[in-house]
């Protein structure tokens, strides 16, 4: 039969159980963090951050969206930034060569092919082809009229002969490589409706196709 735990013995167990529960608890509270930012918080803080969408839109350079400067890599921007060159005043899907003619004072075309950009429609890192017409932020406009550039030629533009029945655009005020020759005063329908003064016919496109312009 065993004998029967002393006084001193039981003193001893109960030290023991005591100095192992405050151990536990110092351990215990350790491995917590900050209140709210245990190991769910962090995760659902993670999650949140990588669900943001990247870009400045839904859709690549879509109409009063920036583009940084230069025709040819540019990026969309934040048109605010130090970066931002053009604002984008049209945006069509295809070729800009069939499809609808950009707006009158566009002054440069961004086409669009299928590329990988920081920013995209639908976060894939590709976008449609397609082209995007384009106004400077800030003057010279050559997509105005007599500004000697432009996707468009338009009634107040100057033109001058290149040669095999061709004419090239240039700046009204003489400030273009070429000396302007002709100035389209008008767009019409045919060109018999055309003034008396009319030197030259300038294709236009559009609902009225034909530029009558006199000489200089």
């Amino acid at each position: 039969m065993p004998a029967a735990p002393t006084s001193q013995a039981l003193l001893y167990a109960l030290l023991g159980a005591v100095l192992c529960g405050l151990l536990c608890g110092v351990l215990m509270t350790g491995c917590r963090g900050p209140e709210g930012r245990g190991p769910a918080a962090e995760s659902a803080a993670g999650s949140a951050a990588g669900d943001r969408a990247t870009g400045y839109g839904a859709v690549f350079l879509a109409v009063d969206e920036c583009s940084s400067f230069g025709t040819v890599g540019f990026t969309e921007v934040p048109c605010g930034g130090q970066r931002a060159a053009a604002r984008v005043v049209a945006r069509e899907d295809g070729r800009a060569s069939s499809g609808p003619p950009c707006p009158a004072t566009t002054d440069f075309v961004l086409h669009i092919s299928e590329r990988r950009p920081s920013a995209d429609e639908d976060g894939d890192g590709t976008v449609p082809r397609g082209y995007a017409c384009m106004r400077k932020l800030r003057p010279p406009h050559p997509g105005d009229p007599g500004g000697g550039g432009g996707p468009r030629t338009i009634v107040g533009d100057c033109v001058h002969d290149v040669g095999g029945g061709r004419v090239r655009e240039t700046a009204c005020d003489g400030g273009g490589e070429r000396t302007p020759q002709f100035e389209v005063v008008e767009a019409v329908a045919v060109r018999a409706d055309c003034p008396a003064s009319t030197g030259l016919y300038v294709r236009l496109g559009g609902e009225l196709p034909v530029g009558c312009a006199r000489p200089l």
